[in-house]
């Protein structure tokens, strides 16, 4: 009878050592689909201290991006560009240090840029509900409310080819340096090309329903005058696009629901 006993109490330790051990597995693995979450993500501004924030309203989306192997944040505050490091801990801790900024002047705005900057220095703690990412400090209110940027990869990072422009195909001249080109990068929303004798950059802006802006477009100013090739016909689609529609690897640059003002191909490098 002792032997059945002592068997009972042995069996009923190794049920809950097991039921332990899932539990301390299912915890652990919360905590790392969490992290996974916050991190490698844009996340746009939604509200600052409880005030509604048009995030779109200049140029670049307001909001930060966190850097999965280097534990870098990089983000755009309304004016200037910012950077750091952060560091994620159990429980959904985090810390930002080291952080620096642009130093450009922007009289326009519509709340105080440094405001934001602070939510980077108070907080201490996330939480993610649905597509929502809120810092916080200590139990208070959240300092400010991320929403999850919508995911638009098949036109990002990719070197696109200039194929037709306003319906006329385009072929690249004997004596040009290379071929006209652009790309949008996703570190800090820029979009670098060549437009057939100058390179060009500027900001970009993605939206939900395929939307595009592009703004603060520069080039250099070299002349090449043995160059046939009106540059500033090309440059004028980025002025005008609002959307863009992509099929495999072809892209269209458009505004409205006219004819494409351009198409380009994918291309890839080994």
């Amino acid at each position: 009878m002792k032997f059945q006993f002592l068997a009972i109490v042995l069996a009923s330790f190794s049920l809950f050592s097991c039921g332990t051990t899932q539990n301390n597995a299912m915890i652990n693995t919360t905590e790392s689909t969490s992290e996974n979450t916050i991190t490698e993500t844009h996340w746009v501004l939604e509200t600052l201290g409880g005030e509604k924030i048009d995030a779109f309203k200049y140029g670049n989306p307001i909001g930060f991006k966190l850097n999965d192997k280097e534990n870098r944040i990089n983000g755009f505050s309304g004016c200037n560009s910012f950077f750091g490091n952060y560091s994620l801990e159990a429980g959904n801790r985090i810390s930002f240090s080291s952080l620096g900024a642009t130093k450009m002047a922007c009289l326009t705005l519509a709340f105080n840029e440094a405001d934001l900057l602070e939510v980077f220095n108070l907080a201490d703690n996330y939480s993610i509900s649905g597509d929502k990412l809120s810092l916080n400090v200590g139990k208070r209110a959240p300092l400010a409310v991320f929403k999850k940027a919508t995911e638009t990869e098949p036109i990002t990072e990719k070197y696109w080819k200039l194929k037709t422009l306003e319906g006329q195909e385009v072929k690249m001249a004997k004596n040009q340096e290379k071929e006209i080109y652009f790309m949008l990068k996703t570190d800090d929303n820029k979009v670098v090309g060549f437009a057939g004798c100058n390179t060009f950059s500027g900001n970009y802006t993605l939206q939900e329903g395929n939307r595009i802006q592009f703004s603060q477009m520069a080039t250099t100013m070299m002349a090449c005058p043995d160059l046939d090739i009106n540059e500033a016909e090309f440059l004028k689609v980025f002025e005008l696009a609002d959307n863009f529609t992509i099929q495999d690897d072809v892209l269209s640059l458009n505004v409205g629901r006219r004819a494409p003002l351009a198409v380009f191909e994918a291309v890839y490098f080994n």
